[in-house]
């Protein structure tokens, strides 16, 4: 069984991913946990000390989340056919970060499905604060889905890497368990460097190589350039219905969400993008 973690706000974005999660995994046996963590606007003295069900005292944040969550269940379950689907509402006055990855540790989550943009729905951004957060400081696999992504079966998958990543420690068991799902074919994208492939480099791509081996994957090397130019160019060339990158320290991700600059040329996924921790 599949285990995946639908974070939502109840936006139509959030329903959105929710809905993308649903028919990727249609043939698999799941258990979507439907998260929505709550903070009230105006914090009253019963939640700085505890929630207001410790107390004996009504919790009407939690009454209209549980309320908003059984709407989408039952909303889940009249557009589609859920009959390998198991859904499990779940309301905590929490941040959304937090209670993930508390749910996560507790239920041994396999990954987490969500919309890459807030409740605003702005087009400039490419992924939400809450998005962002849940990035940064999540162990397990997270596929963001952008809200004007059509579902389509994750034929083609992009994996942009410089070689700087020790494979050995990346979670890319999961990336072959899910590409196998599909039989997706996995583009292996390097943007070569003048210097080349230093010694560490060349190891971490022996490993890898050696990992995909019995996986239909092909390599490419492309010419010195920008990685955000090189991803959006490869996918003019060569039509993918997946993005997936590894996020390690001081690497390609982390600056997209600290550099302004990065957001301001271009880099917009149109297509769902899976990061990959690095295990501890």
């Amino acid at each position: 069984m599949i285990k995946i973690v639908l974070p939502t706000d109840f936006s139509e974005n959030a329903f959105h991913a929710i809905s993308y999660a649903v028919k990727l995994l249609e043939n698999s046996t799941c258990m979507f946990y439907l998260v929505h963590a709550y903070t009230p606007a105006i914090y009253r003295i019963d939640y700085t000390l505890g929630s207001p069900g410790q107390l004996g005292l009504p919790d009407d944040e939690r009454y209209r989340a549980e309320e908003a969550l059984e709407n989408t269940k039952e909303k889940i379950q009249a557009q589609f056919n859920v009959s390998k689907h198991t859904l499990v509402a779940h309301a905590a006055f929490n941040s959304l970060t937090d209670e993930i990855a508390s749910i996560s540790q507790k239920e041994n989550i396999d990954f987490i499905v969500m919309g890459t943009q807030g409740a605003t729905g702005a087009k400039e951004i490419l992924f939400g604060s809450n998005t962002v957060h849940v990035i940064q400081k999540s162990d397990i696999p997270i596929l963001a889905v952008p809200s004007g992504f059509e579902y389509e079966p994750p034929r083609n998958i992009l994996f942009p890497t410089d070689y700087e990543v020790d494979y050995k420690k990346a979670n890319l068991d999961f990336l072959l368990k899910f590409s196998r799902l599909w039989h997706s074919k996995l583009h292996i994208m390097h943007v070569t460097a003048p210097e080349g492939l230093n010694i560490d480099q060349t190891d971490h791509k022996t490993y890898l190589q050696g990992k995909l081996l019995e996986h239909n994957h092909k390599f490419y090397d492309l010419p010195d350039q920008e990685l955000i130019e090189a991803i959006n160019g490869f996918q003019q060339e060569t039509p993918v219905e997946m993005l997936a990158m590894v996020k390690n320290k001081h690497s390609f991700l982390e600056r997209l969400f600290v550099e302004p600059i990065i957001r301001n040329i271009g880099f917009h996924s149109k297509v769902p993008f899976l990061v990959l921790p690095i295990n501890p």
